[in-house]
């Protein structure tokens, strides 16, 4: 597998910084760089959260079905589409779909309100993601200079896939309908965009970004097996220049899977 060693060389010599995690969900075959370094979570961190809400809805803390109403105070520009609709009222089983499919900063930022900071990192740490911390809600990304920031790494988001693909963390109901939703979602220009529209869709995804900041972890199915590959950066000369790099990487990891792999 010393051909992953490629990719490694690759992300050195790109100007920024990288994290970048890989594995074979069947043979466990694991290859990292950076991969415990913290990092800017950006819209990454909406994963985690999705599974802190629907572990509270295991647990009988929260009902899935409750009904809130979106305010105008609580509308937040940037991804997602709820703030296009005014005030209205959702559940909450809405309010992940949106979070989770669009990025919804809006959606996000009323299931931090409802389950808090403090639980929601509380489930973290349950997780045993301990480079993962919750310190805001969302914003719009536009304009996040001097915010304090949400942080993650490559591991810890990876970690998030592993639970859900076996079913250690939530139910199978649970996982399977985090995994599902995040295939639909249609942000794929990072590292799924080299990748046929056939394989696109058996992504599961969820990608983030703010000012020269790219990420993006995901769960790809394949026919050679089911692997995880999450790429986080900081510090681009540009975003483009970012999402160029992680769609190389995205592509190098395909090549390499679909001619090498046993």
């Amino acid at each position: 597998m010393n051909i992953m060693k490629d990719i490694k060389k690759f992300l050195e010599g790109r100007i920024g910084e990288y994290s970048f995690y890989f594995q074979d969900l069947t043979s466990g075959y694991t290859y990292a760089l950076n991969e415990n370094v913290e990092m800017v979570a950006a819209g990454c961190m909406k994963l985690p959260i999705g599974m802190a809400l629907l572990k509270q809805v295991e647990q009988g803390e929260v009902d899935i079905n409750r009904t809130v109403k979106i305010k105008e105070e609580d509308m937040v520009y940037g991804t997602g589409i709820l703030h296009e609709f005014g005030e209205k009222e959702y559940n909450l089983k809405e309010l992940l779909v949106a979070m989770l499919l669009q990025s919804d900063n809006t959606a996000a930022n009323k299931i931090i309100d409802i389950v808090g900071i403090d639980k929601i990192n509380e489930v973290l740490r349950s997780m045993t993601l301990n480079n993962t911390v919750l310190n805001r809600k969302t914003i719009d990304e536009r304009n996040t200079k001097g915010e304090i920031q949400n942080y993650s790494t490559s591991a810890d988001l990876s970690s998030c896939w592993k639970m859900l693909y076996k079913k250690t963390f939530l139910n199978e109901e649970n996982s399977n309908t985090i995994i599902n939703i995040l295939k639909r979602q249609t942000i794929k220009n990072k590292i799924g965009y080299y990748y046929p529209d056939r394989l696109k869709r058996e992504i599961a995804n969820k990608t983030g970004d703010i000012e020269s900041v790219e990420n993006d972890t995901s769960l790809i199915s394949l026919g050679k097996g089911n692997f995880i590959l999450t790429v986080m950066s900081a510090n681009l000369p540009s975003n483009v220049y970012g999402e160029v790099t992680l769609s190389r990487v995205g592509k190098m990891a395909l090549d390499i899977i679909e001619t090498g792999w046993i």
